[in-house]
């Protein structure tokens, strides 16, 4: 599992792939964090805060989480290389595995230049350090978790297609919704109960409060289910071609 985990690190910097996904998400977080005038600029908010990191990177993850992922199981469909990894002594599932945690080292190794900004933001406060520091650590956390949910839904719609395209806009669209989707939906029903329901089943309602900086084994419970489901859903899509 772990050579096949390399070979597809190796694969993203092997192209443009890598390189493209972690310099557009460090060049436009920056520009909106740093250059470009408005209420994102962390110089003309007046607070020493990265709530505008926490904001945009969802949305920025959106599509570029899916340019990451669309490749895993489509490519090796389109050139026929998916059958040589059934020859490997490894199960669907340490396929899934070794392919999932690709694409996660990638957004992580995205994420990590980002503690520049973080402690830029430190030494700006006034007086130094005065920043919270729970808050900042728990929308990280809460970041990474997402990015996770965002990787398996990508490894799943990989998998369903030999066609780039069309893996990356169906995982788009399944990240929409799960991100913002629910959270829309529950605006329109009128039960108390049926909205709380829906709101559970959406990221932001859990990465929100994650963000706060308080923990809560109910949220990562959800993180790791849905990543869960969906690693398994690439799964049975995987067994189903020996059927």
């Amino acid at each position: 599992m772990f050579s096949l985990y390399k070979k597809e690190i190796a694969s993203f910097f092997s192209t443009l792939t890598g390189y493209l996904v972690v310099g557009i998400f460090l060049i436009l977080t920056s520009l909106f964090l740093w250059v470009i005038p408005g209420e994102m600029n962390i110089l003309y908010g007046g607070y020493a805060t990265l709530e505008s990191l926490f904001y945009l990177a969802p949305w920025l993850y959106l599509f570029l989480v899916p340019a990451v992922t669309m490749r895993l199981f489509a490519d090796e469909k389109r050139t026929g290389t998916i059958e040589l990894l059934y020859t490997r002594p490894l199960s669907e599932f340490h396929v899934v595995l070794a392919k999932y945690l690709a694409g996660l080292t990638l957004v992580i190794i995205s994420l990590l230049p980002t503690f520049i900004y973080f402690y830029s933001v430190v030494q700006l406060g006034n007086p130094v350090a005065n920043i919270d520091f729970g808050g900042t650590w728990g929308s990280f956390i809460g970041l990474f978790f997402l990015a996770g949910i965002y990787v398996s839904i990508g490894v799943f719609c990989s998998s369903l297609t030999d066609n780039q395209i069309v893996s990356f806009v169906l995982a788009v669209v399944i990240s929409f919704v799960f991100y913002y989707g629910f959270d829309a939906m529950s605006q329109l029903i009128t039960s108390q109960k049926m909205q709380s329901l829906v709101l559970y089943l959406g990221i932001d309602e859990h990465y929100s409060s994650i963000s706060r900086g308080v923990i809560d084994s109910r949220d990562l419970l959800y993180f790791l289910s849905v990543i869960t489901l969906f690693l398994f859903f690439t799964r049975t899509v995987l067994s189903s071609r020996k059927w």
